[in-house]
């Protein structure tokens, strides 16, 4: 999954590529998994000493665990970016330096090619929720006997009493 920049044949170009969820499928690590086929579409624009500008989308769907019930769901997934790439031998990293504005759009390739696999791993890290949730009504889990609250119920006693304040509720019962 690698655009090989000594195949572009002018200065702007257009490509869209197609790659089965099994290409892509160590893409997302442990957090999600890629369970339809991702399209990428974008312009590549080369500029001045090697570096090479890609404006684009990103399509596809993902599995995710539930932060709540811990059940798998899917999620589309749709992500733009706007990325310049630089050779990899222009980060020498010498020196200490401020990150930049320009510095969180910029990606380096090695090798005159473009690692694409790497760039929808990045596309759909960034585009998927902090907490993913299979819906916004989801109750969890019970936290006494792990019950998934969205297909059943439990018997268990859910009011938690903070040991701390005990002593306080001692109190208040001996002045009545």
């Amino acid at each position: 999954m690698f655009l090989k920049l000594r195949s572009l044949q002018s200065d702007h170009e257009h490509i869209e590529q197609r790659y089965e969820p099994g290409l892509v499928e160590s893409v997302g690590g442990d957090v999600f998994r890629v369970v339809t086929p991702v399209s990428v579409a974008f312009d590549v624009d080369r500029q001045e000493a090697g570096r090479y500008r890609l404006v684009g989308r990103v399509n596809g769907e993902v599995e995710l665990a539930c932060s709540r019930c811990l059940e798998s769901f899917r999620m589309p997934v749709t992500a733009d970016f706007d990325l310049g790439y630089v050779p990899r031998t222009d980060n020498v990293g010498e020196e200490e330096q401020e990150v930049g504005e320009d510095d969180l759009t910029t990606a380096f390739y090695s090798d005159d090619q473009i690692d694409l696999g790497e760039l929808i791993a990045e596309q759909f890290q960034l585009a998927l929720p902090m907490k993913p949730l299979c819906s916004d009504e989801c109750k969890g889990l019970c936290p006494q006997c792990g019950t998934n609250l969205n297909t059943g119920s439990c018997d268990c006693h859910r009011e938690w009493v903070d040991p701390r304040l005990e002593a306080l509720k001692q109190f208040s019962h001996a002045k009545e």
